[in-house]
């Protein structure tokens, strides 16, 4: 399922979590690290699970959960939110973890998942120096599934100063995506702080989508239609895709390695392409 809009919740406000999913955002994220205060870890974690447990939560997005960084306090995240009960694990699709600096960060996080019967994948934010500098190794382990680019927290360790080109975190931002490709997991790109300005967003998300994003962070409802847009491929797009995928379905019916559509020969990637493209305008249908 593609991942264009990554919609943030705080995990301490139980109603705004429930009406998450009416926002349009193929995933949403409960946030139990930067949007909840240390003295409301434990409240968001029982108002997390839940949410969680409740037969009458069954959104049709993606479900994540983002936990504190590796070690104890991730660890005190999954015991409080998914405990010893199988309803909460049963709701889960993911679990993001922040500050990712190294493989050692997710192959922890996935023992402690495993240690909870939680078969979920791995949404790996990189947002220091070393994160991004080690990233290719990080989207290598087997319960990574995509790579988050976090340029805010990236420029803080840098002490760089954030522009609005960001070109302080452009080298940063595209070897996220070169990680993630070479590894075939998704690379979600960076949030855009400015509510109010949706046509910025709009500008930023259409450059990440130009370098090679599958989808955009967004920290309020507002945001996902935006973005959601922005990863929607044009209509002639789409019938090109379509074409090529017709034409595949004909020529391994023929037994024929090659073929050609529009004068234009298509090879490998070309085939993922238009199956990419096709799986964005399912989901821009689908919401």
């Amino acid at each position: 399922m593609p991942r264009r809009s990554v919609l943030f919740t705080p995990g301490d406000r139980p109603e705004m979590m429930r009406k998450a999913p009416t926002a349009g955002a193929d995933v949403i994220v409960f946030d139990l690290e930067d949007a909840v205060a240390p003295r409301r870890k434990e409240e968001a974690r029982e108002a997390v699970r839940a949410v969680l447990a409740d037969p009458d939560f069954s959104p049709d997005c993606e479900v994540c959960v983002r936990v504190n960084p590796t070690g104890i306090a991730a660890d005190d995240d999954l015991r409080g939110v998914l405990g010893d009960s199988g309803d909460a694990v049963a709701t889960l699709d993911a679990v993001m973890a922040p500050k990712t600096e190294d493989p050692d960060d997710a192959e922890t996080l996935a023992d402690l998942l495993a240690e909870r019967d939680a078969d979920v994948p791995i949404l790996a934010l990189v947002e220091t120096a070393a994160g991004i500098l080690t990233a290719e190794e990080i989207a290598t382990v087997p319960e990574v599934d995509a790579l988050v680019f976090g340029a805010e927290d990236l420029a803080a360790d840098l002490g760089a100063t954030r522009t609005d080109e960001g070109t302080e975190v452009l080298h940063a931002r595209e070897q996220v995506v070169l990680a993630a490709t070479a590894a075939d997991v998704d690379a979600i790109d960076t949030v855009y702080t400015d509510i109010e300005d949706v046509e910025g967003l709009a500008e930023e998300t259409e450059f990440a989508v130009q370098l090679g994003y599958d989808g955009k962070m967004a920290i309020h409802p507002a945001q996902v239609a935006p973005i959601n847009e922005s990863f929607t491929p044009a209509p002639e797009r789409v019938e090109w895709a379509e074409r090529v995928l017709e034409a595949k379905e004909e020529a391994d019916a023929e037994g024929r390695g090659v073929f050609r559509v529009d004068g234009e020969m298509i090879d490998a990637p070309l085939i993922a392409q238009a199956e990419r493209v096709v799986a964005y305008a399912e989901a821009a249908d689908e919401k």
